[in-house]
């Protein structure tokens, strides 16, 4: 379908959906709305940036306007994509529609959301985490839910939200419809969809492994101690917004903290970070007032701000997979971008794990100039080939050195009174050590007679 408007919705949705201004639907959408629409489950792949949050959120809405007494429920893996989500279905929820709403994540106030919850919110989004913590406090109940959405359960199963993942769908009733959205496809997703999907409609998208063509990607061989001159060099020559990936949160808050010093605009994001903090560093960066965003792979998935113009790979991510949804932060929504990697001679495995994920055809071509790195690690100075270090020459005149065979002392008492044999030194070179003596001669040490405590305490008042 080429038009919104051709789809079985209701027309107080159809309005909502001219009045943000969607006119055709991606590919994802249109595939994956009329199954929805229809009561049918569905299994689906795409990649990041295609529309999928508009693929679940429509026939999502459409359900709740038909059915006044059913529920629904939207999962995602971390706070920053619920409350993107949230953002999203609100844009869609016109006054006409009049649909109310929860946004349970972790890092905000439980009784804000536990008063959302009073008002009979019928749609509610929000992580494993802290929906498991409203499940044991009894105050969310999801007997009524008829619809369910998993968003990017690929990336909630690596995070660990399994088992609340599995708590979850056991209190969600036998009889409900399930989205399940993933941008990959591993074991424990196809065991969860055999165990609780029913007849799941399969939809896929483009390949998963394959970056948004739109996307220039570029890498840049580098020695670790030039990495931080690197990024200062492409920040200067590149125009707009820059998503910079780092891998521990450490270096992030590190990294900002030395671009600030440099009168760059930059801010870090990363999981420590309290929830008010990451709205507010989010929404600086989506308006405009920050230039650069420093962040770790939290912020790898379905963070979508159409500001972003370039991502810097600083560090490569640790799963391969990763390096696609990083670079999927540009580009977005038909829009062009560019990619840039960094490589040092540590990262040489995961990019060849990444190249041939991408491409399983791929050669490697990662080749660096000994010669530099030599005149490199010597500050550039002319390495003379001809001079030799002679070991064994060395080595004689080292072992020739009269006090090279140092004495050795012990606290054995059965060892003081024996004469010590060294067969390094000659008769009469060295003098015995008579500890007895020693320690008389300190005993008898008298104190000097000038020395007086009282003189001290007179002084103190």
């Amino acid at each position: 379908m080429q038009n919104f408007n051709l789809f079985k919705i209701e027309d107080s949705l159809k309005d909502s959906i001219i009045r943000m201004k969607f006119k055709e639907p991606t590919p994802i959408q249109n595939q994956a709305i009329p199954v929805a629409l229809e009561g049918k489950d569905i299994l689906g792949t795409a990649q990041t940036g295609t529309g999928k949050t508009l693929a679940f959120s429509i026939p999502l809405i459409n359900k709740l306007i038909l059915d006044k007494n059913a529920f629904a429920l939207v999962t995602c893996p971390t706070r920053e994509l619920a409350t993107q989500v949230m953002d999203a279905i609100k844009n869609l929820i016109s006054n006409k529609i009049n649909i109310k709403t929860a946004l349970l994540i972790g890092g905000e106030s439980m009784q804000k959301q536990l008063r959302q919850l009073g008002k009979r919110s019928r749609l509610i989004v929000g992580t494993p985490g802290r929906i498991n913590d409203h499940l044991k406090r009894k105050s969310l109940n999801l007997s009524a839910t008829k619809y369910l959405v998993l968003d990017e359960t690929d990336r909630m199963l690596d995070m660990g939200f399994t088992p609340q993942i599995e708590m979850i769908l056991k209190f969600v009733p036998k009889n409900h419809q399930t989205l399940l959205f993933s941008a990959t496809l591993p074991k424990d997703i196809l065991r969860i969809s055999e165990r609780y999907l029913t007849k799941p409609i399969r939809i896929s998208v483009g390949s998963t492994t394959v970056p948004i063509a739109k996307i220039k990607q570029e890498t840049l061989q580098v020695y670790k101690e030039n990495k931080y001159n690197e990024l200062i060099d492409q920040l200067l020559s590149r125009k707009g917004s820059i998503l910079v990936f780092v891998k521990t949160k450490r270096n992030a808050d590190r990294m900002v903290k030395r671009l600030k010093e440099e009168d760059h605009s930059a801010d870090a994001i990363h999981g420590d970070l309290r929830q008010s903090k990451r709205d507010r560093v989010m929404n600086a960066f989506r308006k405009g007032v920050k230039r650069i965003l420093v962040a770790t792979d939290v912020a790898a998935r379905g963070l979508d701000i159409p500001l972003i113009q370039h991502v810097i790979n600083y560090d490569l991510p640790q799963v391969p997979e990763d390096y696609v949804h990083r670079i999927g932060r540009t580009a977005r929504a038909g829009s062009e971008g560019s990619a840039i990697t960094f490589l040092t001679r540590d990262d040489r495995t995961m990019w060849r794990s990444i190249s041939k994920l991408i491409d399983p055809n791929y050669k490697e071509e990662f080749n660096y100039n000994k010669k530099n790195q030599r005149s490199n690690k010597r500050n550039n100075k002319d390495y003379n080939k001809k001079r030799k270090f002679n070991f064994k020459k060395g080595k004689k005149k080292f072992f020739k050195r009269d006090d090279f065979r140092t004495p050795t002392y012990t606290n054995n008492p059965k060892y003081f009174g024996k004469e010590r044999t060294d067969n390094s030194s000659t008769d009469g070179e060295r003098k015995k050590f008579n500890f007895k003596k020693g320690k008389k001669k300190f005993k008898n040490r008298s104190r000097p007679k000038s020395f007086k405590f009282k003189k001290h305490s007179r002084n103190r008042r």
